[in-house]
Formats: C-alpha cells, sequence, structure tokens
C-alpha cells in the first residue's frame, strides 16, 4: 500500500475576546464535551489541563501505518486512534484512502479508554453543556454554549459508542500532539472536517 506524505500543519494562536469561559479560569475547558474515565463508575468530565512547559508534543512516532495489524475488514472505513504517538489513521472502506492526523489524547493513563468502538452520529455543528457535576465544581460556567467559535468541541464531531466520547475539533490549536484532555480525541478544525466527510455512521473506530 502506498504511503501518502504527511503534511504537518503548524499551530496557531487562538482567537481571543469575549470568551469567557474559555479564557482565564476556564483555559482549562477541554476540546470535548464530557467523557467519562476509563473507569465507568467514576464522575469524570472532558476538562483539558493547561498548555504548560511540562505538556510536551510528541511527534517521533508520527508515521504512517498499515491496516491490516488492527482491523479483519476495512467494511465502512476503519479510524485507529494511536494514543502514545497521539495520531489518528483513516482508512476508507476500498482502502483508496488513507489519512493520517496528529491530535490531542487524554492527559492521564486512567483518563485513557482503549478498545473497539465505531461513529454513531455526525454532529456537524456541534453546541455544548457542561454536566451537572462539572456545573457543581464550575458554578461560574455557562449552562450552554451554541456552535461557533466559542465551543470547544470546534467545527465538527463524531460521537462515539462509549458515552460522552468523541472525535472532534478544537478551536485551541495549542492542545493538539499534547496530552491535554479526560477522554476525548481533539484534532485541527481543518481536519475534522475532512475526517467527518470521510467517515460515516458505522465506520470502525479503534483506540490503542
Amino acid at each position: 500500500m502506498s504511503k501518502t506524505p504527511i503534511r504537518r500543519v503548524g499551530p496557531s494562536a487562538p482567537a481571543l475576546g469575549r470568551r469567557g469561559f474559555l479564557a482565564g479560569t476556564v483555559a482549562l475547558l477541554g476540546t470535548a464535551a464530557t467523557a467519562q474515565s476509563a473507569d465507568p463508575n467514576r464522575n469524570s468530565t472532558e476538562i483539558e489541563a493547561e498548555v504548560s512547559q511540562s505538556v510536551r508534543r510528541n511527534i517521533s512516532s508520527f508515521r504512517s501505518l498499515d491496516w491490516r495489524p488492527y482491523f479483519q475488514t476495512t467494511q465502512n472505513g476503519a479510524i485507529l486512534v494511536d494514543t502514545q504517538s497521539r495520531a489518528l489513521h483513516y482508512w476508507s472502506q476500498d482502502q483508496s484512502v488513507y489519512k493520517l492526523y496528529p491530535t490531542s489524547v487524554p492527559l492521564t493513563e486512567d483518563l485513557t479508554r482503549r478498545g473497539r468502538t465505531a461513529v454513531t452520529l455526525k454532529d456537524p455543528n456541534p453546541d455544548w453543556r457542561p454536566t451537572p457535576a462539572m456545573k457543581e465544581r464550575n458554578p461560574e460556567w455557562p449552562d450552554y454554549v451554541p456552535p461557533g467559535p466559542d465551543n470547544p468541541l470546534g467545527t465538527r464531531a463524531l460521537h462515539l459508542t462509549w458515552t460522552y466520547y468523541r472525535i472532534h475539533g478544537t478551536h485551541d490549536t495549542r492542545k493538539i500532539g499534547r496530552r491535554s484532555s479526560n477522554g476525548c480525541i481533539g484534532l485541527y478544525n481543518e481536519h475534522i472536517e475532512e475526517l467527518y466527510e470521510l467517515a460515516q455512521v458505522g465506520t470502525q473506530v479503534l483506540l490503542i
């Protein structure tokens, strides 16, 4: 199988303005709506850590892969998320399309869920609501954020069979290539928009 050259996309500074909950104390808000931890009994929410010197990008193993070690077939397409290399791989059903994208991944091992799931919903204009637990801890956060530049889900979202887990965009491009979320997988907005068009409901997803 031919390998598609990797297109590097440099991060840009996120636009700021009246984004009260994305700025200041709520700069901790993650790139996903809410997410369970690997422990289903843990009431975890999707909150990202602040970008700091201690959180580094990892592109040392950002390389193209073959689908065969991970999937029996590519029926409905296949998405592989490698949390170690912080990369998402996509293969179309007929294997004519292969894409490789840098991602943000969960901050710690206990927040990282691995295994097989699938796309259940494609959201073209994601909005965001905090969970009751999140509001209890952070009552100053808004009850609802509509689609747009203030939304932590970016411009597109792919819902998975795992409750609260999503593959989605982010307006804060500093997060990409880092361990910075509490569950979800984040992409540059231009990449999630491309993946959104390629993936379908039923596309296989494997997190390793």
